[in-house]
Parts: structure tokens; sequence; C-alpha cells
């Protein structure tokens, strides 16, 4: 599934659709699946005071590659939202790519959790979290 379609998929509403923090932290989508989900984030622009990046950048990019996972899962009927969002940060990145890979660990009626997994350029990991979504019906014209 594209980036646009999965827009598309998530929400109707074009200028929502716009004004995704995704595209401010310069996250590339790079496959979308029910079963997983991977993107990436340039660490140049999302550092912190020390030349490192920033672990609240670690957080959006496993948050929204978790909340992608837990949407597909849940169908296009649904909403899914973030509930609860864990990150340990293994190791500092300085530069290049950070590569996040989201896999389900439950799927059920009212809650989706997930496991993201994030690596440098080298593969090491550098951040593990796991994503607690919650589902409920889309509301009307969503």
């Amino acid at each position: 599934m594209s980036e646009a379609d999965l827009r598309e998929y998530i929400t109707k509403d074009p200028v929502v659709a716009a004004q995704q923090l995704n595209d401010k932290v310069g996250m590339k989508l790079l496959e979308a699946t029910a079963e997983r989900v991977v993107g990436t984030m340039p660490v140049e622009g999302n550092l912190q005071p020390y030349g490192l990046l920033h672990g609240g950048a670690n957080a959006v990019l496993a948050e929204a590659l978790g909340s992608t996972v837990a949407a597909l899962n849940a169908g296009p009927d649904k909403a899914t939202m973030g509930l609860e969002l864990s990150c340990t940060h293994h190791r500092a990145v300085r530069s290049g790519l950070v590569t996040g890979v989201a896999t389900p660990l439950h799927v059920g009626r009212g809650t989706i959790t997930v496991d993201v997994t994030l690596t440098d350029d080298q593969g090491r990991r550098t951040c593990t979290a796991r994503l607690t979504c919650i589902v409920r019906d889309k509301p009307p014209g969503a």
C-alpha cells in the first residue's frame, strides 16, 4: 500500500491528510501490510541538544508505524488511537537513517498491541517500543 493510499484509507479529510507529523520528521513508508509496516526517518533534523537523535523522534516513528499496523488490522470502518507507548532507547544515533519495523503482537476487538524495533544504518537496534492502540468505530464522515 502506498503512502497516498494509506492516508486515504485512514482519513478522507484532505486537510488532516496534509498535516501529518510523519512528514515533519521526514518519515518515509517503505512497506505497509497488516502483518508488517516498515518505515525510515532521517536523523538529520530530529536531533536533541547533544547532537543525538531525539528520543521523542524515536517515539514519533514508533507510534506512526505501530498505529499504521493497528489501522490496517482494525479495518476501514474502525479508528485506532494510541493508548500507551513504551520506548527503550538502547543506542545513540548521530547520522543516517533509522529504520523501524512494526509487527502486531495482539489483535483484538478493543485493543491492538504492536512491537516496533528501530535500527541504525548498520542494523544495530537503537530502540524497542511497544504501542497499544484502542479500537473504536469511526465517527460519521471520517
